[in-house]
């Protein structure tokens, strides 16, 4: 008896599915269990997106709460303004007429109404812009923020201020201004102008080198991005070159193409590359690291240098004796 109870009320259910299905309903999106056609008494096969319009003007001005006497006049405005919303948009219209026409499938039609309204109406084209410009500005900021920590260092810094002054003194530039500035200036701003001549001489004096050096429209990420088809024909061009000046025709290195392979063997930028000292970079070019093999026993070079280097460590050596002790403490849950 239970199972036959059970039975009807399965069949039940299947029959109301089956009727809500029928008339294309999914309720809790669109205009729910109304028909947004019907919401606003438009015709689906016929109506235009200026019918349409026209017909939500007419229902506004009728159920608008400030205008309207009736009790559910907010309810229908409200009702009215979804299916004007669901209908205007051609991309929003097709998919509810999708759902009209294939009501069974329900997750569908809940997976596009909530990606329409969850997903920004904004041209993704804006969005690239505005991105990009953000990420130059900082990419700007940032540099030429560095590039400040660079001269503050460089005016702090005995070794480079004593050589500005040097130069300021043999050129006679304060000289001049305080001739030029006598009884006019007071002391504080005489002193900001010596600031900023031993600023100015320390700019021209010392070459700033690598990720501290001055900014230039070229770090921007526009400009990057711009010259990007230039840069990959040039790479491709250079690299077709290289295939067949080495690897076919089996030519020497030249002196550039040595440093090329000398710096990005060791994994360096040809950024980092540039600002060592020449002392360092001829003493690097002298091991002859354009060289495989030579490269590859020198890397091992290193390695056991570092290694004897942590041998050596006092913290190192903490560690060792501390895991020879047994390092942490472990705790067990055997029973006795």
């Amino acid at each position: 008896m239970r199972q036959k109870i059970n039975s009807i009320l399965l069949t039940c259910l299947l029959v109301i599915c089956l009727i809500q299905t029928v008339h294309g309903i999914v309720e809790g999106i669109y205009c729910g269990k109304e028909n947004c056609y019907d919401v606003l008494g438009v015709n689906r096969e016929t109506t235009t997106k200026k019918e349409i319009s026209r017909a939500y003007r007419k229902l506004a001005r009728k159920f608008h709460p400030d205008t309207s006497k009736e009790e559910d006049a907010a309810v229908k405005f409200r009702k009215v303004a979804t299916a004007y919303e669901i209908l205007k948009e051609d991309d929003s219209r097709k998919d509810y007429d999708y759902m009209l026409d294939n009501p069974e499938e329900a997750y569908y039609h809940y997976y596009q109404y909530y990606r329409r309204r969850l997903t920004p109406k904004v041209d993704v084209r804006y969005v690239l812009f505005v991105t990009i410009t953000i990420i130059s500005i900082i990419q700007y900021l940032h540099k030429a923020n560095r590039y400040e920590d660079a001269i503050s260092y460089a005016m702090q810094n005995p070794k480079f201020r004593n050589q500005a002054m040097q130069i300021i003194h043999q050129e006679g530039l304060l000289e001049h201004n305080k001739k030029s500035s006598k009884n006019k200036k007071s002391k504080e701003d005489r002193k900001k102008e010596e600031e900023r001549v031993l600023r100015e001489v320390v700019e021209d004096s010392i070459d700033i080198r690598g990720g501290y050096s001055k900014p230039t429209y070229r770090d921007i990420l526009w400009v990057q991005l711009s010259c990007l088809p230039y840069q990959t024909f040039n790479y491709v061009k250079w690299y077709a070159c290289w295939v067949l000046k080495f690897n076919i025709r089996k030519e020497e290195y030249g002196e550039e193409e040595k440093e090329y392979l000398t710096y990005s063997g060791l994994n360096m930028t040809e950024q980092y590359w540039a600002a060592l000292d020449e002392y360092t970079r001829e003493e690097i070019m002298h091991k002859e690291l354009w060289v495989p093999e030579k490269l590859k026993a020198y890397k091992e070079a290193q390695e056991e240098e570092m290694r004897v280097k942590m041998a050596e460590s006092g913290r190192h050596k903490m560690w060792r004796r501390y895991m020879k002790k047994g390092g942490p403490g472990q705790m067990t849950f055997a029973e006795d």
